[in-house]
Formats: structure tokens, C-alpha cells, sequence
């Protein structure tokens, strides 16, 4: 069977026009085109929304995470209010609070002779595990460590 041109159609048919049975390559590249661009808008959208949660990886840990929640419930809620929420924490230094109450808590027990349990709670103190040794007194030594 010879397939041949409609006589009602023109004498140059564009190339996208196939015969009957035959592959239609624009609807193929039309459909691949398509997908790819569903997945990249896809995944530039997840991109953009995970910015706040990727900035706060550089602070603390309680700080991430309340950045990670909020993140979560924008996507979930599609409340954009959370999401500004959490990138403006995330620009945010909240200031360490615990590292320098740490350090007077230790720097308290070694003035009173004992030392801090490293095992639990750094604001616990075990007093029955070291004993307290006496403070010298400042009249008896110098300052270099030379008796008088």
C-alpha cells in the first residue's frame, strides 16, 4: 500500500506533520522536554527551600534544628511566613550562653578544690571522689614559686 499526499493538502508540508503510523518526533521532544523541566523546577524549588536549613549547619545545634522544623512545616503548610522565619534565624548568631557558664563552673570547683564530673552533668560536682587539697597561702610562696 503506497502511501501518497492528500490531495487537499498543500505542496510543502511543515516537517512536524507525519504520515499515519508514523513516529511523531515533535510530540516525543515536547514530552522529554517537559519532564526535564518539571524536575528541574522541582528541584530548584526544594533547592531554595532548603537554603535556610543549609546557612544554619554553621551555628549551634538547638538553633538548627528549630531552622530545620520550620523549614518543614513551610513545605508542608506552604505558609511562606515559616520560611522567612527560619532563614532570618538562620542569619542570626544567637550568642553561646553555656560554653562560659561551663567555664565558671569549672574554674569555681578547681578554686574550691574539687573537680567537675566529666562522666555526667558538667554542672555536677563529685566531692566525694577527689579529695581537697589545701590552697596555699600567699604569704608563704612568691610569685615564682620559691619559698620565703
Amino acid at each position: 500500500m503506497e502511501q501518497s499526499v492528500h490531495p487537499a493538502a498543500i505542496e510543502h508540508l511543515p516537517i512536524f506533520i507525519t504520515s499515519p503510523g508514523q513516529t511523531d518526533y515533535l510530540f516525543v521532544v515536547v514530552v522529554v522536554f517537559l519532564l526535564v523541566a518539571v524536575l528541574a523546577v522541582g528541584n530548584l524549588y526544594f533547592q531554595l527551600h532548603a537554603l535556610p536549613e543549609r546557612r544554619a549547619h554553621r551555628t549551634n545545634k538547638v538553633q538548627m534544628e528549630i531552622v530545620a522544623v520550620l523549614a518543614l512545616i513551610s513545605l508542608f503548610t506552604h505558609n511562606h511566613l515559616f520560611w522567612i522565619a527560619g532563614l532570618l534565624l538562620a542569619f542570626i548568631q544567637i550568642p553561646d550562653f553555656s560554653t562560659p557558664l561551663y567555664s565558671i563552673a569549672q574554674s569555681l570547683g578547681k578554686l574550691s578544690g574539687r573537680q567537675a564530673d566529666t562522666t555526667g552533668d558538667p554542672a555536677l560536682i563529685a566531692e566525694d571522689t577527689v579529695e581537697a587539697e589545701p590552697i596555699p597561702s600567699p604569704s608563704k610562696t612568691s610569685v615564682h614559686g620559691e619559698d620565703i
